[in-house]
């Protein structure tokens, strides 16, 4: 089963890949910058998601 910060982590990282995608193609390192960062927050996210959900399910 799937919780909230999965599906949250998942979409800053599609979110942050699309944005680092436009900074490069403009050639916009703030962008590309927020972008990344972004996508290491929604890797975070969902990581967290991930271990709340095997605590969830070993209870």
């Amino acid at each position: 089963m799937v919780n909230r910060d999965q599906v949250a982590g998942m979409a800053r990282q599609v979110k942050g890949s699309i944005k680092q995608a436009a900074g490069k193609a403009t050639g916009n390192w703030q962008a590309q910058a927020e972008g990344m960062a972004d996508k290491v927050a929604g890797k975070v996210q969902k990581a967290y998601g991930d271990v709340k959900d095997k605590v969830r399910k070993a209870f």
